[in-house]
């Protein structure tokens, strides 16, 4: 039977298409849904801020009137201009094992970039590096994070023989906590970074006060240190106002340390937290009936034995001078205090040695691959 494309057009389809992950990877012990309410406002024209500058559409992919797939087609304005490219991106793509259902996903956002002027499709990607990125190319017997994407083996097979190719790999890194203090070498940078650039930490117990100091400061700061990272777009005002009423109050502000100079300025940030992986399993990807009990525990309450290190940025005049070190001087102990094991740095751009090289003195592993496909289209 031919494979049947649908472009998504009503909330019922919309509904299929958040639900098929779900479906697709129903009992698989390594994926993490998504949460059902975050996926509507993310694919709501009205919601999400990020349609200041993105076009979208999504489609569903039927086979014998049986629901298949489904991929969204989005093209970054912003993106696109900032970089000089004409980049349709493909995103939140699933499918069974068939090869027709992927072709006929990937030729519906070919499509899609041809008639709006594109010359390139690339992805997984998302509306913007806030979104999940990046296909699984290793470590498919490793738990996902929530911000990443998982996916079955056969996925990059088909990317490949459908002529896709390398465009960017990011790399994903178990980082152990030591057992007891904080690396000597680890602590002697952090000592001399911060005498030499007359540096602080700083911490806060009220989120609302923290939202209010340094909320939008955190954010451009992250403007200002991902810039040159690939495929990086500046957010907007609006999109800043939304990821500080996102993040900021669901923190445990014990593992968000802030540096800054003599004028309270904001030179460093890591917002870290304790992984909601498992509790997002547990949850099925829904708040209700009892999935925010789950959430609650594993935010707050529960064994804190893994930490996605979610955002880290440093001002770009102080990169390359240690001056991470400083947030892990503060985090160690706190991580320790809690019984972590190991955190999660999610994924690094593979020749982002700045990234990497805070790394040094713990042990890691190296566990996950993610990749970037691009494609010209057929013009």
């Amino acid at each position: 039977m031919a494979i049947i494309i649908k472009q998504v057009s009503t909330k019922k389809e919309l509904k299929k298409f958040i639900q098929f992950n779900k479906e697709l990877y129903k009992g698989n012990a390594y994926s993490v849904p998504d949460l059902y309410d975050d996926m509507l406002n993310t694919f709501n024209k009205h919601k999400n801020p990020a349609f200041e500058f993105c076009d979208a559409e999504y489609f569903l992919a039927y086979k014998d009137d049986k629901l298949v797939g489904r991929v969204a087609a989005i093209i970054n304005h912003k993106a696109n201009k900032t970089w000089n490219k004409k980049d349709v991106r493909f995103g939140w793509i699933d499918f069974i094992d068939d090869p027709e259902v992927s072709e006929a996903l990937l030729k519906a956002v070919e499509k899609y970039g041809k008639e709006h002027g594109m010359e390139n499709i690339l992805g997984p990607l998302g509306f913007t590096d806030f979104d999940a990125e990046g296909m699984l190319i290793e470590g498919f017997d490793q738990l996902s994070t929530m911000a990443t994407i998982y996916n079955y083996p056969y996925y990059p097979e088909h990317m490949q023989k459908l002529g896709y190719e390398k465009d960017a790999d990011w790399v994903e890194f178990q980082i152990y906590i030591p057992e007891s203090g904080v690396p000597e070498k680890h602590q002697r940078i952090s000592d001399i970074i911060q005498k030499k650039y007359n540096l602080r930490v700083l911490k806060y117990t009220s989120r609302k006060k923290l939202a209010k100091d340094y909320g939008q400061e955190i954010f451009d700061l992250m403007n200002e240190a991902y810039s040159p990272l690939y495929g990086y777009s500046a957010l907007s005002q609006k999109q800043i106002e939304h990821y500080v009423k996102m993040y900021l109050p669901v923190v445990d502000l014990k593992m968000v340390p802030l540096i800054v100079d003599q004028e309270d300025k904001l030179v460093a940030v890591g917002i870290t937290m304790p992984s909601l992986s498992v509790a997002l399993q547990k949850a099925h990807g829904r708040l209700l009936p009892f999935g925010w009990y789950h959430l609650l525990k594993a935010l707050f309450f529960g064994k804190r034995k893994v930490i996605d290190l979610l955002l880290i940025a440093v001002k770009p005049e102080y990169q390359n001078k240690g001056v991470n070190a400083l947030l892990f001087s503060d985090l160690i102990p706190v991580y320790q205090k809690e019984g972590c094991i190991f955190a999660e740095s999610n994924p690094e751009l593979e020749m982002n040695g700045k990234v990497q090289a805070q790394w040094e003195y713990f042990k890691t592993i190296q566990h996950k691959r993610r990749r970037a496909f691009i494609k010209k289209i057929d013009l």
